[in-house]
């Protein structure tokens, strides 16, 4: 049977330009890390890394982009390229950054896209610390994915230790996600969700943000990172604002966002794209996939003289878009110039979303402690491909407290310096909206 691809699939080949720079080359990875306490035993960790790429086939897929020819091809499980770095470091208290150091370098990378589509480097301190970094091309998994894949590993390393390990629920291969999101919203489906886009966007486009670089000037693209903290006393004002408001943490970050874009770019029509799950079905909780998905969330500013009525009519907004599900791409389809920010030549489609699930912390895996590392704090001039534009991270931090802000930007776009002041910006807009969520907004009359 031929495997049709995934819509967000199919979404990623609007920026395939064929080469080994797209969506589909070898800089398009996504990268985590964990601290893993205790001994690790090589030889264990990597057959537990090969029956990961045998229980998710997306690990082992290939998308074959051909005009009039796309589909996936799932190939029989390969094994892992596991690398083991000496990284002797007596000073614990250093040993935080020189893991910080090694993801960065491994983001920085350029990945073979041969299968398996997981690669692993374990950065061993000492006899009982390491550092394990796991690279996944960013078409075989996604943030979720990638928590999925590390519970798995910790099960499946346990049971090659012969200890004792919990079971793992069976996952739905990601072929069959893609075959039944195909039925669900094709064509000839009646999806009411299609009649709400369409008039939820009808004349107007996700806002873009002016570029320091046209497009048209060629300058060679990398995709940089600027990172930066935002301090307890805001994120608690930001959080209890969301519970008073009967809203999530990122409904009232988006809104703190909205006013930011709206002082920035001068519109009170504003449409920021987000990415959702995507995952559908519960049956697909536990497979391993690409299945983020564009939403473009707007909101019309026009008389909110309060960021108390921002956030109310942004989380309209939100409760309504994720009742109305649809593939980004029939989104488009329905509102064509909604896309217009993304082929203009002077403009820069800005992605927004928050993290808030708990980071995994001292979590057993047989004989060996396995701890998330959320804390990033180190910018870097070189990292994972973004297609085209920025992406906008904001995590929050239970145990500091904090939010750990990422700036993710194409370099043919933007300079590090306009980077660092939009941040800046934003920053300062959420002080003055979450804190007096009351008082007049800027500009409002």
């Amino acid at each position: 049977m031929s495997i049709p691809l995934s819509f967000n699939q199919e979404f990623l080949c609007m920026f395939d330009q064929g080469d080994e720079e797209g969506p589909f080359g070898p800089v398009y990875n996504i990268v985590a890390g964990w601290r893993l306490s205790g001994k690790v035993d090589t030889d264990a960790l990597r057959e537990a890394l090969n029956d990961v790429v045998a229980r998710h086939e997306a690990l082992r897929t290939t998308i074959v982009r051909t005009p009039g020819e796309q589909r996936q091809e799932i190939a029989p499980a390969s094994p892992v390229s596991l690398t083991v770095r000496e990284m002797a470091e007596p000073d614990a208290a250093l040993r935080d950054r020189r893991a910080e150091e090694l993801l960065i370098e491994l983001e920085g990378g350029r990945y073979g896209t041969e299968l398996p589509l997981l690669r692993a480097v374990l950065g061993r301190f000492s006899e009982d610390d390491a550092v394990l970094v796991l690279v996944v091309h960013h078409t075989a998994a996604d943030e979720v994915s990638m928590q999925l894949i590390i519970r798995d590993l910790g099960v499946l390393y346990a049971r090659r230790r012969g200890l004792e390990a919990g079971d793992l629920p069976e996952p739905t291969p990601f072929s069959e996600f893609a075959v039944w999101e195909r039925e669900r919203y094709a064509p000839t489906a009646e999806v009411k969700a299609r009649s709400y886009w369409r008039e939820q966007l009808a004349g107007g486009a996700i806002t873009g943000v002016p570029s320091d670089h046209r497009k048209s000037e060629g300058v060679p693209k990398t995709t940089a990172v600027h990172r930066f903290v935002v301090g307890e006393e805001l994120t608690s004002a930001a959080l209890a604002l969301a519970r008073k408001t009967r809203s999530s943490a990122f409904m009232v970050l988006l809104a703190a966002y909205k006013v930011f874009l709206r002082e920035r770019v001068g519109t009170d029509d504003v449409a920021v794209p987000t990415m959702a799950a995507g995952r559908g079905p519960a049956r697909f909780e536990n497979t391993v996939g690409a299945f983020f998905n564009f939403v473009p969330l707007r909101t019309d500013l026009t008389g909110a003289a309060t960021f108390g009525e921002v956030v109310a009519r942004t989380r309209a907004t939100c409760l309504k878009a994720y009742a109305n599900y649809l593939p980004f791409g029939q989104v488009v389809a329905e509102a064509p110039a909604s896309a217009a920010a993304f082929a203009a030549d002077d403009l820069a489609v800005v992605a927004f979303q928050v993290f808030q699930f708990p980071a995994l912390e001292g979590v057993e895996a047989g004989d060996l402690t396995i701890s998330e590392i959320r804390r990033r704090q180190l910018s870097q001039e070189l990292s994972t491909d973004i297609p085209d534009g920025v992406m906008f991270q904001l995590d929050i931090d239970p145990l500091s407290g904090e939010m750990l802000g990422h700036l993710g930007y194409n370099t043919n776009l933007f300079h590090e310096a306009t980077m660092r002041e939009f941040a800046a910006g934003f920053v300062e807009v959420l002080r003055r909206t979450v804190t007096a969520p009351d008082a007049p907004l800027a500009g409002s009359s």
